[in-house]
């Protein structure tokens, strides 16, 4: 249990560093600090040194300003591992230095130091890292991508690039020797209406979704927070809501079915996410 505790906690710190920490490397030294003496008061710093390495390597695999190189399979690592290390390990009998003073009491009974970590690391996580793995889902299924006007700026090369016939060239050129200054002023009227629009960049269609990055990881901890609660009616409720509340949106989708399929897709993986967050702590606490 400490170990997919502390490899989640790694992760999730490592995440929210990347993220909010003005100077990185910085960030990351101070964190890997704290995490080494979590772990030395706690008597698992073998443990703590594979959280750390598990941290780098999943920084490396998956980036926050491009698409991952390794796609959706760290997250699927990442689950496997955490998911074994809370099944086979269970919780230690002794925590080190912390456990002699170590004392948490919950509505849900006594929780041990090795519990607290694994829900610290899953909170960690559910708050930027899942954010990660959802944009990893959704990059892998293209949902994102603009189509609307590819024809359009495909064709628009060839027209630019099309030779004129010989003979209106030469046509051109006698007008313009004839008369030049009507020549100049006629070019200066039919410049710009001939010459070809500036296509617009393409926009990505996660820019009209920015609130995500909040609205995840709050949406993420009620259903984390009411699962545990056994307060499913609710939980069933706010998931309604909030299909009720983008279903006008949705309904704008039109034939392709891009803007449904990005709601589907995002919410179907943090919602899997915050329930199997729910699992491991159900699990560690009953086991």
């Amino acid at each position: 249990m400490i170990v997919a505790g502390f490899i989640l906690l790694a992760v999730g710190a490592a995440d929210l560093v990347r993220q909010f920490a003005p100077i990185r490397w910085i960030g990351y030294l101070a964190t890997a600090v704290l995490l080494l003496l979590l772990g030395s008061v706690s008597d698992a710093v073998l443990p703590m040194i594979a959280a750390l390495v598990a941290g780098a390597a999943w920084v490396w695999c998956m980036p926050d300003g491009r698409p991952s190189p390794a796609g959706f399979w760290p997250a699927v690592v990442l689950a496997l591992i955490s998911v074994g290390a809370v099944i086979w390990i269970g919780d230690r009998g002794s925590a080190g230095l912390i456990g002699e003073v170590w004392q948490l009491r919950s509505p849900f009974g006594e929780v041990s130091f090795d519990l607290a970590i694994l829900t610290l690391g899953l909170t960690a996580f559910l708050l930027e890292s899942a954010n990660l793995v959802v944009r990893a889902a959704l990059d892998g299924e293209h949902t994102w991508r603009p189509v609307e006007r590819a024809q359009t700026l495909e064709d628009l090369p060839a027209v630019a690039a099309r030779p004129e016939p010989a003979s209106s060239v030469a046509a051109e050129s006698e007008t313009a020797e004839s008369a030049p200054e009507a020549s100049v002023s006629e070019a200066s009227i039919l410049e710009p209406a001939t010459s070809a629009p500036d296509p617009a960049p393409a926009r990505d269609r996660r820019d009209a979704f920015q609130g995500g990055r909040l609205i995840g990881p709050l949406e993420r901890m009620l259903v984390l927070i009411l699962t545990l609660a056994a307060a499913y009616p609710i939980l069933a409720a706010m998931l309604a809501a909030k299909g009720i509340v983008r279903f006008p949106e949705i309904s704008r989708d039109g034939e392709t079915g891009a803007r449904a399929e990005y709601f589907l897709v995002g919410s179907l993986v943090s919602w899997v996410i915050a329930l199997g967050a729910a699992f491991l702590v159900w699990w560690s606490a009953h086991s």
